[in-house]
């Protein structure tokens, strides 16, 4: 299975602490949210490592839920790109994924800064500052390049993560019209609520090209708001209408699957838009749950898993259950070492 996942995101350090409480005072953070770092957070990162017990992980939302494709696929079936800087925080990104089987094609920008993602987590509560750096200097350029060519070519499934939606969209309409013209799998993970608020018009460019779309309850709301619908449209209806929006190869059915935490997720097929199907989460006691942080990932990266390995819908959906459960009663997006079976 020689690296039959392709996935592109935004590459970044995720760097935790879990006792920084004065932290979200300090820099007007929120205990739960997710923020893009302003010139009064820069020095944040500096801080964490000068003065807190930071633990390490390759993030990024497409990183992330590659990590866990890899967590369940055999060796070589995962490659992963996007845009890093020259510097220690690319080095610890490449040793984290060649611990974890994940073959990284990265877009090397001389002189920047790895992007970073400073997670404070407070009790169940994680508060998130990103610093994008080199990765919002993505080009399409390398998508082409010797090294990523060859990867594109053999890859069957490739999955893009939303927040690329911000600065990528030609690497995602490239992507896109190669794997529709060859027949091929492409996914999307809405990743973010403000994503179909402030980018719709991206969105809209990319989605006649995705054979999948992932999302959770809230992303699904934000893309119904954004489209037109009202508030209160069920998320079964939702997924419906995301399945029947236009698309550019009709050979596959689209697939529309939202997570809803603890309730069952929710799949729509557009070859039976009225038979929506659903899958109940896997509980987890709340003293066993440590962080919530890329549960939504790590779905992604148990779902298509499974999805590369040939397992049907029902077992790609239980295997996303399965490493999300892992994921939440761990810090951060992480598995459980060593490996136990998910599929």
């Amino acid at each position: 299975m020689p690296h039959e996942l392709f996935c592109i995101g935004d590459p970044l350090l995720d760097m935790q602490v879990t006792n920084g409480a004065a932290l979200l005072e300090k820099y007007d953070l929120k205990p739960d949210d997710g923020i893009r770092a302003g010139e009064k957070h820069d020095p944040i990162y500096a801080e964490l490592v000068e003065h807190y017990n930071v633990t390490y992980v390759a993030g990024g939302a497409a990183q992330n839920s590659a990590r866990g494709a890899a967590y369940i696929l055999p060796q070589d079936s995962v490659v992963y790109t996007g845009a890093v800087g020259d510097d220690d925080r690319a080095e610890q990104l490449r040793v984290a994924n060649k611990v974890e089987g994940v073959r990284d094609v990265y877009l090397v920008k001389k002189g920047e800064r790895t992007g970073a993602c400073a997670v404070i987590i407070t009790g169940e509560h994680r508060s998130l500052v990103t610093t994008l750096r080199a990765a919002g200097q993505f080009e399409k350029s390398h998508l082409e390049s010797e090294l990523v060519a060859p990867f594109v070519e053999k890859a069957k499934v490739f999955y893009v993560e939303g927040y690329f939606l911000t600065h990528g969209v030609e690497s995602i309409l490239y992507l896109g019209k190669k794997v529709s013209a060859a027949s091929k799998i492409l996914a999307l993970n809405i990743s973010a609520p403000y994503l179909p608020q402030l980018y719709g018009a991206q969105l809209a460019q990319v989605i006649p090209y995705m054979d999948i779309i992932i999302c959770n309850t809230a992303e699904a709301i934000s893309w119904a708001r954004a489209n037109g619908l009202p508030d209160t449209t069920p998320i079964p209806i939702i997924a419906k209408t995301l399945s029947l929006l236009p698309k550019s190869n009709p050979t596959h059915p689209r697939l529309v699957l939202v997570t809803q935490g603890s309730s069952p997720a929710v799949l729509v097929s557009s070859a039976a838009p009225d038979s929506p199907r659903t899958y109940p989460a896997h509980a987890v006691p709340a003293g066993l749950i440590v962080d919530t942080n890329g549960a939504g990932d790590a779905f992604a990266g148990g779902f298509l898993g499974a999805y590369v390995a040939g397992r049907d819908l029902d077992e790609a959906v239980e295997a996303g259950h399965r490493l999300a459960s892992m994921s939440i009663q761990q810090v951060g997006p992480q598995y459980q070492w060593p490996k136990v079976s998910v599929i």
